[in-house]
């Protein structure tokens, strides 16, 4: 494919230092995973956003986490069809095949997918013909309906982000082996928020149905 361009420079050299500086010391370990193969003991369903940089929130190494990224880290609810679906098929392969043993959803402040979805709902944007992202954000939609009594918009597109990481752990019980997993205590869930801005990091009370600071 005569479309497809090499790297641009910046991104050789950053390999390059990579290889030369930082791999050789590291090099033992990644020879052990790629001969013994990855155990990670956890997965995080984070959202693309560049400014969510999970290795670093948590200074894990290569092989820790198995991370998944997708706008607004959704989760969509559980459908057997002919369809392709990433997200599924990634938590599926984590917890039937890795066996992982915690799966987090890390939601981020000003988060763009979660505002897109709350302009639409509150009617500050209106969408006549629906891309992939207008599709995608549809997984959070009913959402609205339990931020839409909050007065101020900030706080409101705060919450909403809140409550996609209570839908995304709400759906991923939907999956029969991910439910069987819970209830057998091989799997446990965590809901957890991340203030880009200050690094403050929440997570989900489920029984006090709230965020609270981590640590």
């Amino acid at each position: 494919m005569h479309t497809i361009s090499p790297l641009p420079e910046y991104l050789v050299s950053r390999y390059r230092d990579w290889k030369d500086d930082i791999f050789p010391e590291k090099q033992a370990k990644h020879a052990r995973l790629a001969s013994e193969g990855q155990s990670p003991k956890v997965m995080v369903i984070s959202c693309c956003d560049s400014r969510v940089h999970v290795t670093s929130i948590f200074g894990v190494e290569t092989g820790e986490f198995f991370i998944h990224r997708n706008v607004a880290n959704l989760v969509p609810p559980f459908i057997e069809d002919d369809a392709h679906h990433g997200t599924s098929a990634a938590i599926e392969f984590a917890v039937t095949a890795l066996k992982i043993e915690h799966l987090v959803v890390l939601g981020h402040s000003q988060c763009g997918g979660v505002k897109h979805c709350h302009d639409i709902c509150h009617g500050d944007i209106q969408v006549t013909k629906k891309g992939f992202v207008d599709r995608w954000m549809d997984i959070l939609r009913p959402g609205y309906e339990r931020v839409k009594h909050i007065d101020q918009d900030e706080a409101r597109v705060t919450a909403l982000e809140h409550t996609g990481v209570v839908i995304a752990m709400e759906n991923l019980l939907g999956f029969p082996f991910v439910r069987a997993a819970v209830d057998s205590g091989q799997l446990s869930l965590h809901g957890l928020w991340h203030s880009i801005g200050d690094g403050v990091l929440m997570q989900y009370n489920g029984k006090a149905q709230r965020f609270e600071p981590v640590g």
